[in-house]
């Protein structure tokens, strides 16, 4: 397959869009192209311009184009990257496309149009290059006949998930024709250099992920209306309840668009009439009557719910089906809800919830059962096997585990006798499976191949290192209750977290240096990774406000002594670190890795040292790492001090967060030879193969004593302008005097600019602050209301 630098992206909707931004995001050349207009908007004529002026024949695509820059969730990882995408036209541009490595039509969802532009391509394709579209459910095959046989064996679906940045999903659905190795390269290339999550499906409608998602939405409005429930009741369960995301089925459906959601579902009813739940797929009069009114959902403020103001006051409204008109929410309690609410194993809570006896248990089970049985009778339809399945539904739907995984969770044969208690038809071949997925002796995955009627590996990429294969096969050499250490090969140790939300507790703190010591003593460097929900959220906050509460001051500070101790391990080691922080690394999580030689981080990294939120400064040595960090800048550049720690100040005063790696730069957190990994499958292995390259000419850092503090001018600039900020009402009373102490310890204390201090001194610097701003009171109102909420509080 031929190397792929320049991608065309035909529609610049917002899809098309969207998806020209991720290529960039990935490096790519981009050609975004749209139709001409028919028509001059009002500007236009006032500007004197025709229907042949470039900017109007090209407005569609440029306007898609611009649109990129203010939307949110950002598609840019970089705003920058805009500068990759060039704007063209369907008439005058489509010579261009000879240039292009890959060219994705993403036009509208009508096969006429479509197959009218894929004649028009034929020509100007270059030799080799790849050909996609980016259909939900259209046939591929059907498509493929208006091609030349040349074409067709690199013709094939790339079906995006919006929005394509964040949605990992991505559908590669081939022709009769597809080349197999074209299928291959491509899978690779969009895994690695787009960071997607790779399913193969089959050219049936609607491929997997909403086949199977729309089915389990649907089905989910059958059992509300039979159990006389409410939308409100339906979500309750149907979100992380049942290991499914906040947006339940409801909420999904708002978002996705009731239009949408009518579009897929109807398409399944027309198109397949040998499915045994194709009456499933008719919309319900209800869902009927919101489409007809105009209400579909987010994009038209209302749908499935509503905002509006009760008394003055913000309310969430849902729609009463039986009424045809809308109630505020009444915030429904189920009993087999709250059970499963401190629940982490998403196994653990399907099992439990389906369990349970209370109507929620009850709609839990039936909506389950259904989508599970459904999922299996899909086999080999839609896919041929329960991997790419279980991985559509994760990735595509964000469910915390696949419909096979919720299987095993349930107990495959108590799931059947179950079902058939309830006079369900349940699939023959399902009966005698004892689990879709096991381990082997060797530690490998296996799952079981339905077509096969055996257990076979689960796929493992190139240069893919699992955690869990590692600990099946005995490759722990150490562990607790929070962490372990894991040999990664090559004389690379990994040292993972798996504490509660990989907060960082007393035992990850002692284990740190065993993990160094391992490393230095055995091996060649250390790997911090894990592969949890996120990197970590922090230090443990609940174990500090009980300290709090009890006046134990000399035990939090022996607790922070061991947290600076533990990160400086990781900076002096003696052999290379490399931290491996993704999703969530906040406060402790960010503090650990910038202590690390290097950081190769996942591309959707949001890293940011936020203790102020509960009312603290970051004292694990992150206040004192972006002094030094400053200093250092200052240096390099023969600058004033001034600008850098101002920047570096509000990152800790605001408790900024970046929205991807890339922005860790312009942070300072990470640093030039630092890398970003977008396919988060291979974010272990990268930082391993780091940490075999840095461990070539490895020279062991000593602990800084030569940092010339910025000094008390700096920190007396930082608080007058705080104290502009605080007449203007933009900071409370409270948030002035925190972030005067923090100015304070990212100066260097009270001391002359220029007066060389040590490292060591800093940490104490962050300790004693650390101390003072616990003993107010403020500051443990923001520790329990951040304990009871999850939201900062602002006093």
């Amino acid at each position: 397959m031929r190397q792929i630098n320049r991608v065309a992206v035909l529609g610049a909707g917002v899809m098309g869009a969207t998806i020209a931004a991720h290529l960039a995001n990935a490096g790519l050349e981009v050609l975004l192209l749209d139709i001409v207009p028919k028509e001059l908007t009002a500007h236009e004529e006032a500007k004197g311009l025709t229907l042949q002026s470039p900017q109007v024949r090209n407005r569609i695509s440029q306007a898609g184009r611009d649109g990129l820059l203010k939307m949110k969730p950002a598609p840019f990882f970089l705003k920058e990257y805009v500068a990759q995408i060039d704007v063209g036209n369907l008439e005058d541009d489509l010579a261009k496309l000879k240039e292009c490595d890959w060219v994705i039509e993403v036009v509208v969802e009508y096969m006429p149009i479509k197959l009218d532009l894929l004649k028009k391509l034929v020509p100007n394709l270059a030799p080799g290059a790849i050909l996609s579209t980016n259909t939900s459910g259209l046939s591929v095959n059907e498509m493929a006949e208006v091609l030349p046989p040349e074409i067709r064996s690199n013709f094939l679906v790339t079906h995006f998930f919006n929005p394509p940045r964040y949605m990992r999903l991505m559908e590669l659905v081939p022709t009769k024709a597809t080349d197999p190795a074209v299928m291959e390269g491509m899978a690779k290339f969009i895994a690695t250099r787009l960071g997607k999550g790779i399913v193969y499906a089959k050219d049936t409608p609607n491929f997997i992920g909403n086949r199977i998602g729309v089915y389990a939405i649907y089905k989910a409005m059958q059992h509300m209306v039979e159990m006389g429930m409410t939308v409100e009741e339906v979500d309750a369960i149907a979100g992380p309840a049942t290991a499914r995301p906040k947006s339940a089925a409801f909420r999904t459906a708002d978002l996705v668009g009731l239009d949408t959601l009518a579009h897929v579902g109807n398409n399944s009813y027309e198109l397949l009439p040998n499915d045994e739940e194709r009456n499933v797929f008719k919309k319900p009069d209800f869902m009927a009557k919101l489409i007809e009114n105009g209400w579909l959902g987010n994009k038209s403020k209302q749908g499935f719910y509503k905002k509006g103001v009760v008394d003055g006051k913000k309310t969430i409204f849902y729609y009463d089906y039986a009424e045809g008109d809308y109630k505020p929410l009444a915030k429904p309690k189920f009993a087999s809800v709250g059970m499963v609410k401190q629940v982490d194993d998403p196994r653990q809570k399907i099992k439990m919830i389906v369990g349970a006896s209370d109507k929620g248990g009850e709609f839990a089970w039936k909506s389950v059962r259904d989508t599970l049985i459904y999922a299996f009778n899909r086999i080999p339809e839609i896919a041929d096997d329960v991997v790419n399945i279980d991985n559509a539904m994760k990735w595509g739907f964000n469910w915390e585990i696949g419909p096979f995984e919720m299987l095993d969770a349930i107990g495959v044969a108590s799931f059947v006798k179950r079902a058939e208690k309830d006079g369900v038809a349940v699939p023959e071949k399902m009966k005698g499976i004892e689990s879709f997925y096991r381990y082997a002796e060797s530690g490998e995955q296996e799952y079981f191949d339905v077509l096969k009627g055996a257990y076979v590996p689960v796929p493992v990429k190139e240069g893919q290192i699992k955690l869990e294969i590692l600990k099946k096969a005995g490759k722990v050499v150490e562990k607790n209750a929070n962490c372990s250490i894991i040999d990664l090969g090559d004389g690379v140790f990994g040292f993972e977290f798996h504490s509660k939300m990989n907060a960082i507790s007393g035992d990850i703190l002692s284990m740190t240096h065993k993990a160094v010591k391992r490393a230095e003593e055995e091996g060649v460097g250390l790997v911090v990774g894990n592969r949890g929900a996120n990197f970590s959220v922090g230090a443990n906050l609940m174990m500090l406000a009980v300290a709090m509460a009890e006046g134990a001051y000399d035990d939090i500070n022996m607790v922070l002594r061991s947290f600076q101790n533990a990160t400086m391990a990781l900076k002096y080691a003696k052999v290379p670190v490399v931290a491996a922080p993704f999703n969530m690394a906040l406060g402790g999580g960010c503090e650990f890795s910038i202590h690390a030689d290097a950081i190769n981080a996942y591309a959707e990294t949001y890293m940011g040292l936020v203790e102020i939120g509960v009312g603290l400064l970051p004292a694990g040595g992150g206040t004192k790492e972006l002094c030094i960090r400053a200093v250092d800048l200052a240096k390099k550049y023969n600058t004033d001090v001034q600008p850098f720690i101002f920047k570096h100040f509000e990152q800790i005063a605001m408790a900024k967060v970046s929205m991807g790696a890339a922005e860790l730069y312009d942070m300072s957190y990470m640093r030039e030879g630092d890398s970003i990994t977008m396919d988060i499958d291979k974010l272990i292995g990268d930082a391993k193969q780091k940490v075999l390259g840095l461990a070539v000419n490895y020279r062991p850092k000593v602990p800084r004593k030569d940092i010339a503090a910025p000094g008390r001018g700096v920190a007396a600039s930082i608080k007058s302008q705080l104290w502009n900020m605080k007449m203007g009402n933009f900071i409370t009373e409270y948030e002035y005097e925190m972030a005067t102490v923090i100015g304070q310890v990212i100066c260097g204390g009270d001391v002359n600019p220029g007066t060389i201090v040590s490292e060591e001194y800093l940490l104490q610097l962050e300790r004693e602050n650390f101390l003072k701003l616990c003993g107010n009171k403020k500051t443990a109102e923001r520790v329990q209301h951040m304990l009871k909420t999850g939201k900062p509080l602002r006093n």
